[in-house]
C-alpha cells in the first residue's frame, strides 16, 4: 500500500467492503530464498608405497633370573579331629590339613514295633451236607484140595469182618 492512502485510512474506521477496497490496491512483493545443494566426490590425487625392512642383531644378555621349587611331603595321619584345621607354619614349612569327611555306621537295637496276639474262642455251627465212604474187607478161606496136606491150607473158613 502506498503511503498516501495508509495515511488516509489511518484512524478511520472502514466497513468490510471498504477493507477489500485497500487490500485490492496493495502491491505484492515476492520473498526468495536460496538453498544450497552440496556434492562431494573423491578425487585421487596420488598414493603411497611402503617398504619394510627388518635388521638383526645379537647382543649378549646376561640378567640373573629367581626361581622357586617346591617340595611336597605327603605325610598319613589318619586320626579323627573334632573341627576343621588350620594351615600352620612350623620354621619354613607350610603345613595343609587335609581333611575327608567318612561315613560312620553304628548298630544299634532299636524297638520298632510290639505285635499284640489275643487268642479268642467261640463255637459256630455250620450245617452242610457230605458224602461219607465207608470200605468193608472181605476174608475167604480156600480148603486144601483133597490130597494135599494141611501145612499148604490153612483150613479156615471165609470170615467177615
Amino acid at each position: 500500500m502506498d503511503r498516501s492512502k495508509r495515511d488516509r485510512t489511518e484512524g478511520v474506521k472502514h466497513t468490510s467492503v471498504e477493507r477489500e477496497a485497500v487490500v485490492q490496491d496493495a502491491v505484492v512483493l515476492p520473498v526468495i530464498e536460496e538453498q544450497l545443494e552440496l556434492r562431494k566426490r573423491t578425487v585421487e590425487t596420488g598414493g603411497l608405497r611402503v617398504h619394510k625392512t627388518v635388521h638383526e642383531r645379537e647382543e649378549l644378555i646376561d640378567e640373573p633370573l629367581l626361581r622357586e621349587e617346591l617340595q611336597i611331603e605327603r605325610v598319613p595321619i589318619n586320626r579323627p579331629v573334632s573341627a576343621p584345621l588350620e594351615v600352620r607354619y612350623e620354621g619354613d614349612v607350610m603345613i595343609i590339613p587335609v581333611l575327608e569327611e567318612v561315613l560312620v555306621v553304628e548298630k544299634r537295637l532299636v524297638l520298632k514295633e510290639e505285635l499284640r496276639v489275643t487268642r479268642s474262642r467261640r463255637l459256630e455251627s455250620s450245617p452242610q451236607r457230605v458224602t461219607l465212604r465207608t470200605e468193608e474187607a472181605t476174608i475167604e478161606r480156600i480148603e486144601p484140595r483133597p490130597g494135599e496136606t494141611a501145612r499148604g491150607g490153612n483150613g479156615m473158613e471165609p470170615e467177615r469182618t
